[in-house]
């Protein structure tokens, strides 16, 4: 893996008139991950993040991008083994709700990936992959049965009951450790960067990535040791040092904590309830499916 950086980086700081000849950079299932396909998706996180790409977030964001074009590549392969195909005026409307969404005039998203040196086919790919893979998930769900009214019931008298005991609203980044050789980069960048969210959506190889790291309310009796440790020391607002927990780093950020001897809680609505269960089904769904997917699948980094 250290060549492959070595190669990463020669790509990422190589000037247009200059570019290396194109390597393979990977092979999922037989499909190429080609250098200039890499450069490009570099340049698109970079884009749309903003995450500066600095000798603290090099490796951390090449490692990322090379994990997010591998699961690319298997979720759109998943999709059409199942029936899923995208048409290119679905692909379209996506990228015209990303405009609204990002107040780019009308068809001037083509224009602005390219001054950011971002191919719009690499950047419409990743669209794609994206439409597919939450089209597939619903299926999965649908078949797998809808959230009945007893689980939600079930899950709202939990809920109520927990408004007595002490938690912390909190948000997490983790790192395994055998991925963790920067995490002391990341904890001085997330001190210096007010977007948490957007760092746990983009590294941590929690579930939570998806919301941000966010994890909501959760009861001091069910956080690890380590853990609890270091939220009873942090005011709202602070960043953790990197806290290690069996095979993995944990970076926290504290939100707010909830004392019910002087608190007010607030009881949530069925529908809320509803919502977050069926989040929470769809989120296992879609973390066990690929799971499996990258074990099963012929995954070669070229050095």
């Amino acid at each position: 893996m250290k060549k492959i950086f070595i190669l990463l980086s020669c790509l990422i700081f190589t000037t247009p008139a200059l570019a290396a000849p194109l390597k393979i950079v990977a092979l999922v299932n037989n499909e190429i991950i080609s250098s200039d396909d890499f450069q490009n998706r570099v340049n698109a996180f970079v884009m749309s993040t903003q995450i500066p790409l600095n000798p603290q977030t090099q490796k951390m964001v090449l490692q990322r991008v090379l994990n997010a074009a591998i699961d690319e590549k298997i979720k759109l392969q998943e999709a059409e083994k199942n029936g899923i195909n995208i048409t290119e005026e679905e692909v379209n409307d996506q990228l015209r709700q990303f405009e609204k969404s990002h107040n780019i005039p009308f068809g001037q998203l083509s224009s602005i990936l390219k001054q950011a040196n971002v191919s719009p086919q690499t950047f419409a790919n990743q669209m794609k992959s994206d439409l597919a893979w939450v089209r597939l998930i619903r299926k999965k769900y649908m078949t797998e049965g809808e959230i009945t009214q007893k689980e939600v019931e079930t899950a709202l008298a939990e809920a109520k009951k927990d408004l007595n005991t002490k938690k912390y609203m909190v948000s997490e980044i983790y790192i395994k450790k055998r991925n963790a050789r920067n995490i002391s980069d990341l904890v001085y960048n997330l001190r210096n960067d007010p977007r948490f969210e957007l760092y746990a959506m983009q590294f941590s190889e929690s579930p939570s990535a998806a919301n941000g790291g966010n994890l909501g309310w959760v009861n001091a009796d069910k956080l690890a040791p380590q853990l609890e440790a270091a939220l009873k020391k942090m005011k709202p607002g602070e960043i953790s040092d990197a806290i290690s927990v069996g095979d993995g780093y944990y970076v926290l950020k504290l939100q707010k904590n909830f004392n019910p001897n002087k608190d007010k809680p607030e009881v949530p609505t069925e529908d809320e309830i509803k919502k977050l269960l069926i989040n929470q089904k769809m989120e296992a769904i879609s973390r066990s499916l690929l799971q499996d997917l990258r074990q099963r699948a012929v995954i070669e980094i070229r050095s």
